[in-house]
């Protein structure tokens, strides 16, 4: 039987460059690479209801009730046949952006929301969350760059929110350093990623070589 593998989980403000590390990274490690909201078929579809533009927006509770069925369906069709099998997983956005976004982004109760976040993930926990940390500055000049194309309902809420936002994901990070990794998503994008790299090394040790099995 394979050891179960490891998973790891990019985190961080939307323009933080999380997307672009999580994608060299599980390139890296050979990894699988997965992301929240959308990763399965019922995922999919409550993506558009949680983000679209065009889309009614949920009550705040609604909101985190609808991310919750999301990461469910992800833990239960993606993350853990994956993890089971010995392989390693690597997704873009984990537990931890229900804390910062609903909790400390919308103002919900963040203890209650670790409860419901235990719940649906059956606890499953990332083995290393890794915070591409960058000001509300930075993150909403990249996002500008990009002309708006393509924005999201959050991605649209401002530098306020986005600003607790990121205070939750901090604030999640300096109180489990043992499971947290905050690095400058303001560096450059290749040194950043050998940074990243090592640091797994570091902290988790090796992925095994693609179809070895272990």
């Amino acid at each position: 039987m394979a050891p179960r593998g490891r998973l790891i989980a990019l985190e961080g403000i939307d323009g933080c460059g999380k997307t672009t590390q999580a994608r060299a990274l599980s390139g890296v490690l050979g990894a699988r690479l997965t992301h929240e909201p959308g990763a399965t078929d019922v995922g999919a579809q409550l993506r558009r209801l949680l983000l679209a533009p065009d889309s009614p927006p949920p009550t705040p509770r609604a909101e985190a009730l609808l991310m919750s069925a999301d990461r469910a369906e992800h833990v239960t069709l993606v993350l853990e046949p994956a993890l089971a099998a010995g392989e390693w997983v690597v997704t873009d956005r984990y537990a931890a952006s229900t804390i910062a976004y609903q909790g400390y982004g919308r103002g919900l109760d963040p203890a209650g929301l670790a409860e419901l976040v235990s719940w649906a993930t059956a606890g499953l926990a990332a083995d290393l969350s890794i915070l591409v940390d960058v000001g509300v500055d930075v993150a909403a000049a990249r996002l500008a760059a990009t002309g708006g194309r393509g924005a999201d309902r959050m991605e649209q809420l401002g530098p306020e929110f986005a600003a607790r936002v990121r205070q939750g994901f901090l604030d999640q990070a300096a109180g489990d350093p043992v499971h947290w990794l905050v690095v400058d998503g303001s560096a450059e994008v290749g040194a950043l990623t050998a940074h990243i790299v090592a640091s797994v090394h570091e902290r988790l040790g090796d992925a095994p070589a693609a179809g070895d099995g272990r």
